[in-house]
């Protein structure tokens, strides 16, 4: 699976917060995360945090023959492993450019460096020499993995004991630690590495970059360095140019936090071996903060029940006495009750915006009552002035002229009582009320006009009837 690329936005979000000497965490330029080292319940595991990446280091023994071209000296050899537990864009069973990187730049720092004595790990020469091994398991990747791995391997290293041997002619005896305390490891030194990220070609400079701030880097600048100022190693990356200038001064920022991660070290392996020597409780579960898991637990302590009347007294007579009492509930309606300061309740009130919204509708749709209400009078009189008019209607010159006389009354009547009952039933809303009364006028309207109809036609029967007479 593959890491999800940084959008465009989020990229010039990052640069522009660089350019203005800000980081997202909060750190400063030159700072770099808290380091917190712990142990697990055999010498040689520990986890090491910086920040929220976390990496797991683990060293084993055992004797193996040694190398033809140095008979006398033991093998140290170094593996980082990066799973997909710790990143999805990690892949299991494929070593990544990073990975190859990451385990050259370990080894020079841990083997090259000379920081263990490798002749002490020799028991028979030609025969028979201590391999130590040192497994890095990256368990957590929120960047920078090379300084992490690095602290977690020379920390791994310190911690780890091995057995004690014994040598009687050609048999080598190995004592379990039972019978034999293990032996620590012969440490010269602890180198340390330190990464520089390098932006805008190398303008802003970034000690300790997290995994946003590598991905917009242009450059990485990684030196190794023990706290006596002695360079181990140092590795350019990402094709960038770098001044004298801008090395010396990554090396002075590297021997400060050197000297203060080195003392961390040595503060941890101290307390661990005390621990252990006072049989306490150690190892990776006593190592979890309480915070984490028993935020609410608290340490049990014993009450002294003795004179607890007269520490009452006391504390009462010493309290600042209550500036209001209220004797008596308010009660604002039935049902209801208040103690306290008496404040009126105010649920249910509208605010100042609903108030002006309520009036408003109330403004419109007593305009929209009114109107409806002169449209029903109008209507009302045109059927009182059309009441006794005759209606003539001919289909054809040959026919006769068929005289209908208005409607009679109780069908009128019946539909001004339907008309009254509407207006009685205030709940209908006024819209229904007005899409009615615009039905009333569209069946209304053509009774305004009979009288006209009525003179137009006779005139025409009268021109129809000289003309026939003529004939």
């Amino acid at each position: 699976m593959k890491e999800t690329p940084l959008s465009n936005c989020e990229r010039r979000f990052l640069l522009r917060a660089i350019q203005e000497r800000k980081r997202l965490d909060g750190r400063q330029c030159y700072d770099y995360r808290n380091v917190r080292i712990s142990f697990g319940p055999e010498h040689g595991c520990c986890v090491v945090e910086l920040g929220k990446t976390r990496v797991l280091g683990q060293v084993s023994c055992e004797l193996v023959p040694p190398k033809p071209n140095r008979a006398t000296e033991g093998i140290l050899f170094c593996n980082l492993e990066l799973s997909p537990m710790a990143a999805p864009g990690f892949e299991p069973g494929r070593q990544s450019e990073l990975l190859v990187k990451v385990n050259r730049l370990i080894e020079r720092c841990l083997r090259n460096s000379k920081c263990i004595d490798t002749e002490s790990l020799c028991v028979v020469a030609g025969e028979k020499v201590w391999q130590i091994r040192v497994d890095l398991h990256l368990l957590n990747h929120d960047g920078n993995i090379i300084d992490a791995a690095s602290i977690a391997g020379i920390v791994a290293l310190c911690h780890f004991r091995r057995p004690d041997v014994s040598v009687q002619g050609k048999e080598v005896t190995v004592y379990s630690p039972e019978e034999r305390d293990p032996v620590p490891l012969s440490i010269h030194h602890m180198p340390i590495c330190v990464s520089f990220a390098f932006f805008q070609r190398g303008s802003y400079l970034l000690v300790d970059p997290n995994e946003r701030e590598e991905r917009v880097m242009d450059g990485l600048l990684v030196i190794a360095m023990n706290k006596h100022c002695e360079i181990c190693t140092i590795q350019s990356s990402g094709g960038i140019m770098l001044l004298k200038d801008q090395v010396l001064r990554c090396s002075k920022i590297t021997a400060v936090k050197v000297a203060e991660i080195t003392e961390l070290i040595q503060k941890a392996l101290e307390n661990d071996q005390k621990v252990r020597k006072e049989g306490g409780k150690f190892g990776f579960a006593e190592s979890i903060p309480n915070q984490k898991i028993t935020a609410f637990k608290m340490d049990s302590a014993a009450v002294d029940t003795n004179n607890v009347e007269e520490q009452a007294e006391e504390i009462i007579t010493k309290a600042d006495p209550p500036s209001e009492v209220f004797a008596k509930p308010i009660l604002h309606t039935p049902g209801t009750a208040q103690i306290g300061e008496g404040i009126e309740n105010a649920w249910g009130d509208l605010e100042e915006s609903e108030r002006e919204d309520a009036a408003e509708e109330e403004g419109e749709s007593s305009a929209t009552a009114f109107e409806c209400q002169r449209t029903e009078t109008e209507d009302t009189n045109t059927m009182s002035e059309a009441k006794d008019e005759p209606i003539v209607l001919s289909d054809s010159e040959e026919e006769e002229v068929v005289i209908l006389e208005p409607q009679e009354e109780p069908k009128k009547t019946r539909y001004l009582t339907g008309l009254n009952h509407f207006r009685r039933n205030q709940s209908l809303k006024v819209n229904l009320s007005c899409h009615i009364i615009t039905n009333l006028k569209f069946y209304l309207k053509p009774q305004t006009n009979l009288k006209q109809e009525n003179t137009s036609k006779k005139a025409f029967n009268k021109k129809r009837r000289k003309k026939r007479a003529s004939r």
